[in-house]
């Protein structure tokens, strides 16, 4: 227990500390950083250890002040999971109760007004059970425009025994009059061997399966966690056909590519709407990955590294133009998904825009004189 147990940013854990120690705290932090690299558990556990009767810099999670702290945060949690529950919007922002450590997240798409309206009429109350209240805002963004003018006169007029930390993914996100009011605390990727050795703790992920987990969770260990292997390379799987289709043995058929593979793989990548968005992503990862081949960069820089040996012999096909026009296709498609648009179209005049390429670049390499 304790700040021991974050995985990852040890430096932004031992700012955290000093604070602490030194009790001198902020009147407003901004923790940022990417998707689950643990910002808003790093700031409920900075909430713990300003209150802690223990220790000094820490939280020991045994102590009254500890206990009492998670007894708070879940209370807060299931307030806000009722709310999120009921139909009437009215009475979804009803008779608001925050205590001295409190979580405040969206209820809809936004965090309401009336949750930083309340937010800062408690602030400027004396705490009722701790020394300092902690009102931590998990995804400040998307605090509703609205409230952000009574956000932003709280952190202008912050009471002295009042800290609120805000969470967000990109700080730039944030009105730049918000951000600076606030001592940033920046977070970023957990690097490989630290999600391999927490992987290796986790009897669920076998020993052969680590090293990719670890590399498509890119710098995430709750992604880590809970990455199913066996759905993404489901889902990789109709692009690997798409470009083998059109980059495989296209010698032996006098560059013609496997028509029937090519629009079976389009087929598989768009008959589910609802999943397309993922499949996208999944997309964008092969060119990011051709692009790093072509560019000399080593397997240590490519993500989908159990399939490297394909994307070798594709690159150099491909080459800078073909892997640009894949790219800006993926593009065009996201494009046609949000207008509700036929999908496999697109991607099938995706594939005869990268074939002319590909001829052209096989023409060009022909006409290249020998290294000698």
């Amino acid at each position: 227990m304790g700040f021991d147990a974050f995985i990852g940013n040890a430096k932004a854990v031992s700012a955290l500390r000093s604070m602490v120690a030194k009790r001198r705290v902020p009147h407003a932090l901004l923790f940022t950083g990417p998707e689950g690299v643990g910002k808003k558990t790093l700031a409920l556990m900075f909430a713990k250890a300003l209150n802690c009767q223990r220790l000094q810099d820490d939280f020991c999670g045994e102590c009254t002040g500890c206990r009492r702290a998670e007894e708070m945060l879940d209370a807060a949690r299931h307030d806000l999971a009722a709310r999120r529950e009921l139909k009437d919007a009215a009475r979804r922002t009803e008779g608001f109760i925050y205590f001295d450590i409190q979580l405040i997240e969206p209820l809809t798409r936004y965090i309401l007004i009336e949750q930083i309206r309340q937010l800062r009429t408690v602030a400027y109350t004396h705490p009722f059970e701790f020394a300092r209240r902690v009102l931590i805002i998990d995804q400040a963004q998307a605090v509703h425009w609205q409230a952000v003018d009574l956000l932003l006169k709280l952190l202008e007029e912050a009471p002295e025994s009042t800290t609120v930390v805000l969470v967000c993914p990109n700080r730039h996100e944030l009105r730049a009059t918000l951000r600076s009011r606030c001592r940033l605390i920046s977070l970023g990727s957990v690097d490989e061997s630290t999600i391999l050795r927490v992987l290796a703790r986790n009897a669920g992920v076998q020993q052969s399966r680590r090293a990719l987990v670890a590399r498509l969770a890119a710098g995430s260990v709750a992604r880590a966690m809970v990455f199913d292997l066996e759905a993404f390379q489901g889902q990789r799987q109709p692009w690997l056909e798409f470009l083998s289709s059109l980059l495989d043995d296209t010698g032996s058929r006098g560059g013609t590519p496997n028509w029937r593979l090519l629009f079976d793989s389009t087929r598989a990548l768009t008959e589910n709407r609802a999943d397309f968005q993922e499949a996208l992503r999944i997309g964008y990862s092969l060119p990011q990955d051709l692009m790093r081949i072509l560019e000399g960069l080593p397997d240590s820089q490519v993500t989908n590294i159990d399939v490297v040996a394909r994307l070798r012999k594709w690159a150099p096909s491909l080459q800078l133009r073909g892997i640009e026009a894949f790219k800006k296709g993926l593009d065009e498609s996201y494009r046609l998904y949000a207008r509700n648009v036929n999908l496999q179209l697109g991607l099938d005049a995706l594939a005869v825009e990268l074939n002319s390429l590909v001829g052209w670049s096989k023409a060009e390499r022909a006409l290249q004189p020998p290294r000698t």
